[in-house]
């Protein structure tokens, strides 16, 4: 890497530079190919549970047989491949050509055609949970989450989704250069620990709140969904229709919250 720096008269040099790792990682349902998935290696049999659940396909760690990671056709073996055995009255996938499981690291749900299409039904009622958090603790959380962000700290390049208790105690943080990866990630690990549904939990994503994020907390029974930057427009629809709490520009002593301000007490 050549370091340039217009401000000083100093000559370019070249040094060494950590970058964040980003290699396609495909999941198949026996053995069959399913999706790829632009991601950061590591927590692999995690995303792959998080998205099954997060796609409808799954509905509890029950449903799984199996979940290893193989070798893939790479030299040297990268181990880019997760192969998922569903139970045998686990109904299989219907292969619907408008919804392109295929990912990029910037967004899951690109190549979909049509909303309707990935407007999943979460089988937890997030309206009825009526847990409140103040917004004193919710101020706190960014700094909580940047503060856990190690490979962050090398790169510069990861985002970040961590999951919180209500008082504001971090469980678990997941970082990967695609937001729904880190995502996915954090609500695989909360399946496999047989944590669902997430009631009474805080989801904090690092970057924007989309649609698509809105979409996997709800269906992990998350009735808080928590970004440091803007939401969109359909992630307010969504979380207002699902009634969530969906709280954005989370930055300091300040926040604006979408959907559901009856959570948020000051």
């Amino acid at each position: 890497m050549v370091k340039i720096n217009l401000d000083s008269t100093a000559d370019p040099r070249r040094r060494p530079d950590d970058l964040a790792a980003e290699e396609p990682l495909e999941i198949r349902l026996r053995k069959a190919p399913l999706a790829v998935t632009m991601r950061t290696p590591g927590h692999d049999i995690d995303l792959a549970m998080g998205f099954l659940l997060t796609e409808g396909i799954i509905r509890t760690q029950e449903d799984v047989v199996t979940a290893q990671l193989c070798a893939g056709t790479d030299t040297p073996n990268t181990y880019n491949v997760v192969d998922v055995v569903l139970g045998a009255d686990v109904p299989a996938p219907v292969t619907d050509p408008s919804r392109n499981f295929y990912t990029t690291s910037s967004c899951g749900v690109c190549g979909k055609a049509s909303i309707d299409a990935v407007r999943t039904r979460s089988q937890f009622d997030v309206a009825a949970d009526t847990f409140t958090v103040p917004a004193r603790v919710l101020a706190d959380l960014p700094d909580r989450l940047r503060a856990a962000q190690r490979t962050f700290d090398r790169t510069g390049g990861l985002h970040a989704a961590g999951l919180f208790t209500a008082a504001g105690e971090l469980l678990v943080l997941r970082e990967d250069v695609g937001r729904h990866n880190a995502v996915d990630k954090v609500i695989g690990w909360a399946l496999r620990e047989g944590r669902l549904p997430l009631t009474g939990h805080v989801l904090l994503v690092s970057g924007r709140a989309s649609f698509e994020l809105t979409q996997k907390a709800w269906m992990a029974g998350i009735p808080l969904l928590a970004a440091v930057s803007a939401p969109s427009t359909l992630a307010a629809e969504l979380a207002d229709e699902a009634g969530m709490t969906l709280v954005g520009f989370l930055r300091g002593p300040s926040m604006n919250v979408y959907a559901g301000a009856e959570r948020v007490t000051v």
